[in-house]
């Protein structure tokens, strides 16, 4: 298992190469996926937004087998997307989760706007409107307000969930953070302690 510090390099590090223009796209060649074939292990769980401009293995610079990644719109999460976390926690043993949210979110921006959404999309909205509403008065544009306040509603959901992510939060074996993709730089901003 690597340090959560050292996979939190690890993905500053890739993100750079990204932005800057010279990623190097490693683990992506054929004896990696051979390699692979006994078993995974990565280095950190990305949960994401399913939009497509945000796709984590190319933003941070990394190859197969090297991220668990979860997206659901807004990045929100329930049973389904905590219980695979706890996956590649508990069985994987990868030790960083990343909560990543991203700039101009569709999600956040339809909750942020209110009225009615039909069908399931209710659901996602329903999950983003605590954000919205801790983000009302405070200073900035409140858009970004909202999708920062949202990633770290869903970091303390998780830090707060048990019995597996609360406890090995608690113990130290895994490190759950926060982090926002600005689409327009390309940079993931890691998010301060809340």
């Amino acid at each position: 298992m690597m340090n959560p510090n050292d996979s939190i390099q690890e993905l500053v590090d890739g993100n750079m190469r990204f932005y800057g223009g010279k990623a190097n796209h490693p683990n992506q060649a054929e004896a990696r996926r051979y390699e692979l074939l006994a078993g995974q292990h990565p280095f950190a769980v990305i949960l994401t937004c399913s939009d497509s401009r945000v796709p984590p293995e190319i933003i941070f610079d990394r190859g197969i087998g090297d991220l668990f990644v979860i997206r659901t719109a807004g990045n929100v999460v329930d049973d389904v997307a905590i219980g695979s976390i706890e996956y590649a926690v508990e069985h994987l043993h990868t030790s960083l989760v990343v909560v990543l949210g991203h700039q101009g979110c569709g999600a956040v921006s339809a909750a942020v706007k209110g009225g009615d959404v039909g069908g399931h999309i209710a659901s996602i909205i329903h999950r983003i409107q605590p954000a919205v509403a801790a983000a009302k008065g405070l200073v900035g544009d409140t858009l970004t307000n909202t999708v920062d306040l949202n990633v770290w509603n869903v970091v303390n959901k998780l830090k707060a969930s048990q019995p597996i992510l609360g406890g090995l939060v608690k113990n130290g074996t895994i490190k759950i953070i926060g982090a926002r993709y600005d689409m327009d730089s390309g940079k993931v901003n890691l998010l301060p302690e809340r």
